[in-house]
C-alpha cells in the first residue's frame, strides 16, 4: 500500500505513549543543534570571507566552493533552527502539523541536494584540472563554471518541490537515482585521480634519475593533487555523515516503526548536520592557501578587539 508523505512523516514520530521516553533524545538532539547551528554559520561565514580573499586559489574552483559554502552556512541559518523548534514541541506532546514537516523536508532536500550536487561539482573540477593539463583553463572557463553553479541550485529547488508534485514512491526513487549516480561517478573520478598520482609520481622519479629538471610541472601537479586531496576528505566526510541516515531509513522500511528506530532516526539527522560544521574545518585543514586566509581573518579581528578595546579604555580615563 503506497503511503502520502504525511503517512510517511507520521510514522518516524513519536506517539503519545512514546513521548516520555523520547524526551531525554529530543534534549540531546536540541542542545547539540542549537550548539552545530551556531558552529555552522560562524565557520562557514569566516570560510566565505577566506575563499574570497584567497587570490591564489583558481576562480572556478572558489566559486564551486563558495556555492557549497553557501548551502552549509543555509543549514545552520535555516534547517537547524526549524529542527530545533520540532524537536521542542514533539518533546511538549504538541505534534506539527502535515504542512510544517513538508517545509522541514523541503528545506532539508533542497540543501542537502545542493551539497551533494556541490561536493560532486568541486570533484570533477579537481578531476578535470589534473586530466586536461594546460587544456583546463582553456575549457573550464568561469563563466561556464558559474553556470554549473547556478544549474546546481536550480536543480535542487526542482527535486525539492518534487515533494509535492509527485507521489512519494516515485519522489524516493529519483533521489536514489541521483545519489547513486553522483556516489558512482565521484568514486570513479577518485579512483582514477589516485592512479594519476600514481603515474606522475613515477615520472617524477625517472625524470629524477635522468636528472631533467621541471620544477614549475611538478609544482603545478602537487599543487593539483593537494586540493584533490582535500576536495576527497569532504567527500568522505560528507558519506560518513550521511549514511547512518540512509541505513536508519532503510532498516526502518524494513523493520518497521518502534521507539529505538524514531531515537535513532533523530539522531541520525543531528549527524547529517553536522556535516556542515565540518566542511569549513576541512577547508582549513587541508588547503593551506584558504588555512593562511582564516588565520589571517583572525588577526585582523583580534587587531579590532585590541585597537577597539584600547579606545574604549583611552576614553575611561578620559
Amino acid at each position: 500500500m503506497k503511503q502520502s508523505l504525511c503517512e510517511l512523516l507520521l510514522d518516524y514520530l513519536p506517539r503519545i505513549s512514546e513521548v516520555e521516553d523520547f524526551v531525554s533524545t529530543s534534549i540531546a538532539n536540541c542542545v547539540f543543534n542549537s550548539f552545530l547551528s551556531y558552529t555552522a554559520i560562524m565557520l562557514n561565514i569566516v570560510s566565505i570571507h577566506a575563499i574570497r580573499k584567497t587570490s591564489s586559489l583558481p576562480k572556478t574552483l572558489k566559486t564551486l566552493l563558495l556555492s557549497l559554502a553557501v548551502s552549509d552556512v543555509s543549514v545552520g541559518l535555516l534547517v537547524q533552527p526549524f529542527y530545533t523548534s520540532l524537536l521542542i514541541k514533539l518533546s511538549q506532546e504538541h505534534t506539527p502539523g502535515c504542512d510544517t514537516h513538508k517545509a522541514f523536508y523541503f528545506i532539508g532536500h533542497l540543501f542537502s541536494l545542493a551539497s551533494f550536487l556541490g561536493v560532486l561539482a568541486v570533484s570533477v573540477d579537481r578531476f578535470l584540472a589534473i586530466h586536461l593539463h594546460l587544456r583546463y583553463q582553456e575549457l573550464v572557463t568561469h563563466q561556464r563554471v558559474v553556470a554549473v553553479a547556478i544549474s546546481i541550485w536550480v536543480l535542487s529547488l526542482f527535486v525539492s518541490f518534487l515533494l509535492f508534485w509527485v507521489p512519494l514512491d516515485i519522489y524516493s526513487l529519483i533521489v536514489a537515482s541521483i545519489a547513486v549516480g553522483g556516489l558512482v561517478l565521484t568514486t570513479m573520478i577518485y579512483i582514477r585521480i589516485y592512479l594519476a598520482a600514481r603515474r606522475h609520481k613515477n615520472q617524477i622519479q625517472v625524470l629524477q634519475v635522468q636528472q631533467v629538471t621541471q620544477a614549475n610541472e611538478i609544482a603545478n601537479f602537487a599543487s593539483l593533487m593537494k586540493s584533490a586531496i582535500g576536495i576527497f576528505y569532504v567527500y568522505v566526510v560528507f558519506l560518513i555523515c550521511y549514511l547512518p541516515y540512509v541505513i536508519g531509513l532503510a532498516v526502518f522500511e524494513i523493520v518497521g516503526s518502534n521507539i529505538t528506530l524514531k531515537k535513532l532516526y533523530f539522531s541520525f539527522s543531528t549527524i547529517v548536520f553536522l556535516n556542515s560544521s565540518l566542511n569549513p574545518v576541512i577547508y582549513c585543514w587541508k588547503m593551506r592557501n584558504i588555512r593562511q586566509a582564516v588565520i589571517n581573518i583572525l588577526r585582523n579581528m583580534s587587531w579590532f578587539r585590541d585597537r577597539a578595546s584600547l579606545a574604549s579604555t583611552g576614553n575611561t580615563t578620559l
